[in-house]
């Protein structure tokens, strides 16, 4: 879910950004369309995942808020190499 985000208010922006859609993949930008429509995509997935495998208790969502910081930082460095010139 937490990919989702980014994609989709960048693209309800109008600002293009970097998608596996993109040439190249994670590189390039597409258009707002695409990013909307990909990050909404993201999200209804997350949502999907949550509903099947909610996690038990505090344990649990503890695996996945680290999950999620860890792969947060890990496009937040690959994305600030990206578009670190502009």
């Amino acid at each position: 879910m937490a990919f989702g985000v980014p994609h989709f208010v960048l693209g309800i922006c109008g600002n293009r950004f970097q998608s596996p859609f993109a040439k190249p993949p994670g590189v390039g930008e597409s258009s707002p369309v695409i990013n909307v429509v990909w990050g909404f995509g993201n999200l209804v997935a997350g949502a999907v995942l949550l509903r099947f495998f909610w996690p038990m208790g505090w344990a649990g969502w503890l695996v996945v808020g680290a999950g999620a910081l860890l792969l947060g930082v890990m496009m937040a460095g690959h994305f600030g190499r990206v578009r670190g010139g502009r």
